[in-house]
């Protein structure tokens, strides 16, 4: 996954989730999604659509964006709602992939200062202070 993230920064010379995501060819929208989802990626007629909730604060959105982002990249022709339905494979791995992949992309080239508390460097790089619980779930 380093791999990955690292040939994107270097590709489309940014770590912003939206200018990559536009750059290969996946649209962005944004809507009400309810109470509960966030956002969501998915693909219909070869087409690519990351949708946030337009509701949630730009660092939210950010990280959405980078989490979607991270299923397109990683996770091909994976749809978790089929797996939901269909089989025993539990989504939860494929959630903190992508949330590893976010956190990859959005901290990249940023270390923590030393004794940092993981709440400050999280407002430091743009990260949702609520994002630091998913630095002990990767």
């Amino acid at each position: 996954m380093d791999d990955i993230v690292t040939k994107l920064i270097r590709k489309h010379r940014t770590n912003c989730p939206f200018s990559i995501a536009r750059a290969v060819g996946i649209q962005i929208r944004f809507t009400n999604l309810g109470q509960s989802t966030k956002g969501l990626y998915f693909r219909k007629l070869r087409r690519r659509f990351i949708v946030i909730h337009n509701d949630l604060p730009p660092e939210w959105q950010r990280f959405v964006c980078a989490h979607e982002l991270g299923h397109d990249r990683l996770h091909k022709g994976i749809n978790r709602f089929f797996l939901e339905e269909h089989s025993y494979f539990s989504p939860g791995k494929l959630e903190r992939q992508a949330n590893r992949f976010a956190i990859q992309l959005l901290t990249s080239g940023v270390m923590p200062e030393p004794e940092e508390p993981l709440e400050k460097f999280c407002l430091r790089t743009g990260l949702p202070r609520e994002a630091q619980h998913f630095f002990y779930t990767i």
